[in-house]
């Protein structure tokens, strides 16, 4: 009997010590699988009701145009190792967050040809609410989570109007720039924000420069028609994606271009809307 027990007692020892083994193995296959690219970039896009169908469908065909272009997979190529990793996700209120296209590996035609053909076939739909530091905070986890390495990590921000739900934009982006994360902003001057204009807020593309872009080498493109919007889509993504310079033609964070802005325009303006019709 006590011959028994030792003999046992061994075979769970040796079993144990085989499982730890393998387990420990798999832990280094893991670590040594992941995935090295030359940037990150989360596409974090607008869809609150206040865009209409008709501006969520030329808003996502812009994407899709610009990924089937031969300038971003040109830019994707001039990187040292050739290849990014790019998340499309769409955002409005602080708790919804919806990914149209999950992290993916693009180098080349194909690849970026599959992220368009996933972008057209999707359904196109709205949510309630605007909040650009839950997008932000979104895009911060997102990086953190997904097992890639790049010298670069990027949350790209396109909206139509300014945070009003969720924490101050700018402590979200100050949370970014300081894990060393580049805020690039796409504002849409289409329609003038009517809200902000009742309390005398400046344009958009002001409220973006100071309360949302940050990090190294951020920049922003104003769209201010959708005729703009293909072309401004693919030049951003081609800055971003190439690790360029921004350029003259965009408006980088360490240029302010106007006034102070009050951060918190969209809190306030929603408090406003509320107090006139309640319920």
């Amino acid at each position: 009997m006590a011959a028994a027990f030792v003999a046992v007692r061994r075979f769970c020892a040796v079993t144990m010590w085989r499982a730890a083994f393998v387990f420990l193995l798999s832990a280094v296959g893991s670590a040594s699988a992941q995935e090295r690219v030359d940037a990150e970039l989360v596409i974090a896009v607008d869809v609150s009701d206040s865009m209409g169908l008709a501006e969520l469908r030329h808003q996502r065909r812009g994407y899709v145009a610009a990924f089937r272009s031969p300038e971003v997979v040109s830019a994707i190529r001039e990187g040292r190792l050739g290849r990014v990793a790019v998340t499309y996700v769409e955002w409005a209120r602080d708790d919804r967050k919806r990914v149209i296209v999950p992290w993916t590996i693009v180098e080349d035609e194909e690849t970026a040809g599959a992220v368009a053909t996933q972008l057209e076939i999707a359904r196109v739909r709205n949510m309630r609410r605007t909040s650009i530091s839950g997008a932000i905070r979104f895009g911060i986890e997102a990086l953190a989570s997904n097992r890639i390495e790049a010298d670069r990590q990027v949350i790209d921000i396109s909206g139509d109007g300014p945070n009003n739900q969720g924490e101050p934009v700018s402590s979200a982006r100050d949370l970014a720039v300081a894990r060393g994360i580049t805020i690039n902003g796409l504002p849409l001057l289409v329609q003038p924000w009517y809200p902000g204009l009742r309390l005398g807020a400046p344009g958009l593309d002001l409220y973006y420069e100071q309360c949302v872009i940050g990090g190294p080498n951020s920049f922003m493109v104003p769209v201010r028609s959708w005729e703009e919007f293909p072309a401004a889509v693919r030049h951003k993504l081609v800055i971003e994606l190439a690790g360029r310079p921004p350029e003259d033609v965009v408006v980088r964070a360490d240029l302010k271009i106007g006034p102070d802005v009050d951060c918190l325009i969209g809190e306030r303006a929603r408090r406003d809307f509320e107090s006139r019709y309640p319920g």
